[in-house]
Order: C-alpha cells, then sequence, then structure tokens
C-alpha cells in the first residue's frame, strides 16, 4: 500500500509479494499505524484512445467513437462512476460494474487440458454415466 503519511490517506494498493510465514521472519517489523482511508476524491486518470475510440478503464471498455480516436481523455474514476472528459462536449458519465472475483488459470487444482474435468462432480458425474 503507498499512503501519504501525514494525512494518511490511501494512494495506490499493490499486492503482497511475501505470504504470511515470510512477514513473521523479517527483521525490524513494527506494528502498523491506524488504517489508511481511502481518498474521498474521484481519481484522475488519462487514457489515450484506440484507433476505434475505446479506452479502458478499472477493467471496463468505453467506446467514445471514431470521432475521439488517438484523443487524450482524462477520466475520474470514483467507486460507482466513471466520467469521461471530453474537450468539445459535457462530461459522459458511465456506471462502473460492482468488482468481481476473478478466477485465473494457475490456481491449484486446475487442469489446462480440460477444465471442465478438473472439477470434482464433473468427474463424478462422468464416472457414473460410464
Amino acid at each position: 500500500m503507498f499512503f501519504d503519511p501525514d494525512s494518511r490517506e490511501l494512494l495506490r494498493v499493490r499486492p503482497n509479494a511475501l505470504n504470511p510465514a515470510q512477514v513473521t521472519r523479517l527483521r525490524g517489523n513494527r506494528p502498523a499505524g491506524s488504517p489508511p482511508r481511502p481518498s474521498l476524491e474521484p481519481i484522475r486518470v488519462q487514457r489515450r484512445a484506440s484507433n476505434t475510440g475505446i479506452v479502458m478503464v478499472c477493467g471496463q471498455k468505453i467506446a467514445l467513437g471514431r470521432l475521439y480516436r488517438w484523443h487524450t481523455v482524462a477520466i475520474a474514476v470514483s467507486e460507482t462512476t466513471l466520467t469521461v472528459e471530453l474537450a468539445d462536449q459535457d462530461p459522459k458519465i458511465f456506471r462502473q460494474p460492482p468488482p468481481r472475483r476473478c478466477v485465473t488459470s494457475n490456481q491449484p487444482g486446475h487442469d489446462r487440458a480440460h477444465p471442465k474435468l478438473s472439477r470434482p462432480h464433473v468427474k463424478d458425474h462422468l464416472t457414473q454415466i460410464r
């Protein structure tokens, strides 16, 4: 986590590369202060539209149209909305979908060759059919 030490405002979150066992073996570790508070202001980012006028923010594709291809746009990202600020128009507001759980193919028990057969209830069902 990256946060402002003066205001304790959360700036960015990154995954921890250490597992809990490795964290306990660190030298000189000390208890953390109060938890950082998330920012109340929307985070502002810039994105450059593709040749078809699409930008991607927070895993969500936003189609601005071919009129805005290769344009750099400012986007205010809040908890529930994405506000795209265009130079010659009023801002466009898009609803941001709720976060979803991501499943990766490198999790234990996931068979890359046969993803449907890696689930135990499917295996049991297939053996009963034969």
